[in-house]
């Protein structure tokens, strides 16, 4: 028997707001041109060849940053992915097809709390954050959404399959367990295609973000 799926109305229920964890002081850049994922910005740079390459296909062992216009970009490091262990568990794609599906995508996380969970983590905790709330309704109102049920970029421990079919549309993610609000299957990530130009005029909420302080700052400065 088929497991329902979710839908739109649904998904706004469970995750009213939508959350962007960007390098800190990142909000001027974000403000002026959107969130963009690593494909756009490597095309905002001009970049080609062997140097996209390494950049889009094959694992960033470190964060990577690029001026451009005199705004710098962070493109962050891949620690949490192993070549050897992605290549073992994909179903229908090689790893620089992985890597590229990947870098072409703008992620957004479904709770705070899962913001928090990052914002502990060891290779976080160190720096200031710039995290960025999102109107969910209005975000689908303007573009595609895509939901994966795993954490896409981790594959260190016990990874599961994935491939071409991980992210999927709202309509196409199944319920699976039960939670307050019904059965539903937990959502790990939430994803556009390339980039969200116009975020500012979604964005409800921003914060200055270092651990578990959470300083208020005002979209519109």
């Amino acid at each position: 028997m088929a497991r329902p799926a979710m839908n739109r109305t649904e998904f706004v229920e469970l995750h009213p707001e939508l959350f962007h964890m960007a390098a800190g002081g990142a909000w001027s850049s974000i403000r002026r041109l959107g969130l963009l994922s690593t494909t756009a910005i490597l095309d905002l740079a001009g970049i080609d060849g062997e140097r996209r390459v390494g950049l889009e296909q094959q694992r960033r062992a470190k964060s990577v940053t690029l001026s451009i216009d005199s705004i710098d970009f962070v493109l962050r490091d891949q620690k949490p992915l192993s070549e050897e262990k992605l290549e073992q568990c994909l179903t229908d794609m090689t790893v620089g097809e992985r890597l590229r599906m990947l870098n072409g995508k703008v992620f957004l996380w479904p709770t705070r709390q899962r913001c928090e969970e990052l914002l502990n983590a060891r290779a976080f905790r160190g720096f200031q954050h710039t995290i960025v709330e999102i109107d969910t309704a209005a975000l689908l109102e303007r573009y595609d959404v895509l939901l994966s049920p795993i954490n896409s970029g981790a594959t260190l421990f016990n990874p599961g399959p994935r491939g071409s079919t991980t992210f999927t549309s709202i309509e196409d993610f199944p319920f699976d367990r039960y939670s307050k609000r019904g059965r539903v299957r937990a959502v790990a990530e939430v994803s556009v295609d390339y980039a969200i130009p116009d975020v500012a005029g979604l964005t409800t909420g921003l914060w200055r973000a270092q651990q578990d302080r959470w300083v208020p700052a005002d979209p519109r400065a």
